[in-house]
């Protein structure tokens, strides 16, 4: 063995050990919305495989508030050891930078990405009344009837506000924009028929749209909804660009030991393949993705990109 070979692994050896003794008491894992969301069901069942695959106790706590902000904030001024992870959602990773005038912490430096959990497409559903059976025929009745339409969005800055702004500037229609203070008035008012289109979860929808009382018209993804199969992709409609997932992804603080995120990283990957995870994320509209860190990375500067040019163009804020 050389002297830098040697170096190497005289280094390595506290890192190593480190891994191995983790974790050495409970680790927080923060979810940034409350109980029962989907985001608190991801990170349970994470939470629950963490616990099999590596042993100790990871407890789920629910810091909600701010877009996420509260809780994230949180995670990114704990302690680097591995004892304090984050499951959070696309505004934390990457669009509340462009949304809020100023943020407690720097989601690009704050953290070290674990891996993108799962995501999930939308569905753009339509009031009946409208008499309105495809995504074509959408477009060409907002063509028709710019600012007669109307849209609602769980929030200003919402993967469901900004979806739609993407499409109207793809498409060169004018829709009224109405945010709403979360899904539940915003479908209360789809139902009531006091707003015309939407876009939402595939679950979410699908029990109206089986009833008869929104008509789904596609699905914001690369490839049809195993939910909704006979719903087509907005890429098979000559839209890919309009792929919008809402996703959920895992990451520790700034400054984590190696040797404890490649832990965290392969025990992820493991139980998120379990198939009792892939099923109960499968029937909450949730595809299964368990990326690597690296994977993750480039999915969030992608996902920042993309999305901060359709903030910018509508002028959406929170503040």
């Amino acid at each position: 063995m050389n002297l830098r070979t040697l170096l190497a692994v005289v280094l390595a050896a506290p890192l190593v050990a480190l891994a191995q003794g983790y974790p050495s008491k409970p680790v927080r894992v923060v979810v940034t919305f409350p109980p029962g969301s989907t985001p608190d069901i991801v990170g349970r069942a994470l939470a629950s495989g963490l616990e099999k695959e590596i042993g100790g106790a990871f407890v789920v706590e629910n810091r909600g508030g701010a877009g996420g902000n509260i809780g994230a904030n949180e995670v990114a001024r704990a302690a680097p050891d591995g004892h304090t992870l984050l499951v959070s959602t696309n505004g934390v990773f990457a669009t509340n930078k462009h949304l809020y005038k100023s943020m407690p912490f720097n989601p690009d430096k704050d953290f070290a990405p674990i891996s993108l959990l799962a995501s999930a497409p939308q569905m753009l559903v339509v009031n009946p009344s409208l008499k309105i059976d495809s995504f074509k025929g959408f477009l060409d009745y907002a063509r028709r009837n710019p600012g007669k339409l109307s849209y609602g969005s769980v929030g200003a800055g919402s993967a469901s506000h900004l979806t739609m702004e993407l499409l109207k500037n793809d498409a060169g229609v004018f829709i009224v924009h109405i945010p709403y203070r979360g899904f539940p008035p915003a479908v209360t008012d789809m139902l009531g028929g006091n707003i015309h289109a939407m876009f939402a979860i595939v679950p979410g929808v699908l029990p109206h749209v089986k009833a008869g009382k929104m008509n789904g018209l596609a699905v914001t993804a690369l490839k049809r909804s195993r939910l909704a199969p006979d719903l087509p992709s907005v890429a098979e409609l000559g839209y890919p660009q309009l792929e919008s997932l809402a996703w959920i992804g895992l990451a520790a603080p700034a400054g984590t030991p190696a040797g404890i995120l490649e832990r965290l990283s392969a025990a992820t990957i493991r139980a998120m393949g379990a198939p009792e995870v892939r099923e109960l994320l499968g029937n909450k509209g949730f595809d299964v993705v368990a990326s690597t860190p690296a994977e993750f990375q480039r999915w969030i500067r992608s996902e920042s990109d993309k999305w901060s040019k359709v903030i910018r163009a509508s002028g959406a804020t929170v503040d």
